[in-house]
């Protein structure tokens, strides 16, 4: 049998139309930015690819009065849906990938592994790592033992990436 007659890839499973979510944390770090950047060029290229901005809101500090508790929650509540309306305008305004936004309560490890292991639909996890020291929290908790149990891959982003950089890349 010569090469010509052989099957390019006789074993490959016919491709299935799905949702492809890519899950981004969203913080004000300079991080969040270049992990931000590629999985939203990513989500913009792949078929089904839709981006997941997922923020969490760090436990109140003060609890002395429950009124005053109260309403730090919800001024923390409006502050971190102002911010990710934000976020998604700048995303859809750079690759046209209209974001998926969740908001949740507590720390951010903690929140983000049990959203992971709630949904069934997502592709990646895109966390970017500081260009200095320490990767990060996210970063050496999620690449660290609990990476092999996890139910989706994890993508680390360079910090030291330049825009025009992802953008040629992603």
């Amino acid at each position: 049998m010569n090469a010509e007659s052989q099957p390019i890839a006789p074993h490959v499973r016919p491709l299935v139309a799905r949702r492809r979510r890519f899950v981004v944390v969203v913080d004000t770090s300079p991080e969040c930015h270049v992990a931000l950047r590629f999985a939203s060029a990513r989500a913009a290229h792949v078929e089904g690819g839709t981006l997941v901005l997922f923020h969490v809101i760090p436990p109140a500090e003060f609890q002395h009065w429950m009124a005053v508790e109260d309403k730090m929650r919800e001024e923390s509540l409006e502050d971190a849906e102002d911010f990710l309306k934000r976020v998604s305008a700048d995303v859809t305004e750079y690759c046209g990938v209209v974001p998926e936004r969740i908001i949740r309560r507590g720390r951010a490890r903690e929140e983000l592994q049990k959203f992971l292991e709630s949904e069934e639909d997502i592709f990646a996890l895109f966390l970017g790592a500081d260009t200095e020291g320490d990767p990060g929290p996210l970063v050496s908790y999620f690449s660290g033992p609990l990476v092999g149990s996890l139910t989706c891959p994890v993508v680390i982003v360079p910090g030291s990436l330049s825009d025009e950089d992802i953008d040629e890349m992603a």
